[in-house]
């Protein structure tokens, strides 16, 4: 799998944090929609752990563990 490396100025990295976060949170919402099946949920799945992994990248711990899954599923059940 190539590796592809990109410098950013503070502004696009914030611009970039923004961006990966409200995608987390669409997915998350579409994830707990009943009305989806259980293949389209696993899709989703996949989609945001990939999200997730890029955006721990740059993210610090603290907003990190809002997004993670595991953590999220415990105190929502």
């Amino acid at each position: 799998m190539p590796m592809l490396g990109m410098m950013f100025t503070d502004k696009e990295c914030k611009e970039f944090d923004y961006l990966l976060r409200k995608e987390m949170d669409e997915m998350l919402l579409d994830m707990s929609d009943r009305r989806l099946d259980g293949p389209v949920k696993d899709a989703i799945t996949r989609r945001y752990k990939i999200i997730f992994r890029m955006y721990a990248r740059i993210a610090p711990p603290r907003e990190l563990s809002r997004y993670a899954l595991g953590l999220r599923s415990n105190r929502n059940g």
